[in-house]
C-alpha cells in the first residue's frame, strides 16, 4: 500500500511526444543519478523531470533530424525552456555540442 507521501512524490509519465530544448551535462562524473546509479558522462542516459526511470526515449535534432536513444535515469533539466538533460555521450551521438530544439518520442 503506497503513502500518501509516496504519491506526491512519483512523478506523472508523459505518453505524448515532446518538443523543447534539449542540453547536455558531463562534470557530474561518478556523483550518483536520482535512482541511485553512478553517472557516467559518456552513457547514453538522460535527465527528465517527469518520465519514469527507465524510460527509453528517441531524442531527434529538429535540424538535422539526426537521432539517438537514451534511458531517463536522472531528474532534471532544472533551466526554464529545457526539456531533457543528456549524458554527454549521448549529446555527442545526437550531434549535440550546446542547446538544441528536440523531439522526444517514448519507446518504452
Amino acid at each position: 500500500m503506497a503513502t500518501a507521501g509516496a504519491l506526491l512524490l512519483t512523478p506523472a509519465p508523459v505518453l505524448a511526444d515532446q518538443t523543447g530544448h534539449a542540453s547536455w551535462y558531463g562534470a557530474e562524473s561518478g556523483n550518483r543519478t536520482a535512482n541511485g546509479e553512478r553517472f557516467h558522462p559518456g552513457g547514453m542516459t538522460a535527465a527528465h523531470r517527469t518520465l519514469p526511470f527507465g524510460t527509453r526515449v528517441r531524442v531527434t535534432v529538429l535540424s538535422t533530424g539526426r537521432s539517438c536513444t537514451v534511458r531517463i535515469n536522472d531528474r532534471g533539466p532544472f533551466i526554464r525552456g529545457r526539456i531533457i538533460d543528456l549524458a554527454q555521450g549521448a549529446a555527442r551521438a545526437c550531434g549535440i555540442s550546446g542547446v538544441a530544439r528536440v523531439r522526444l518520442t517514448i519507446l518504452h
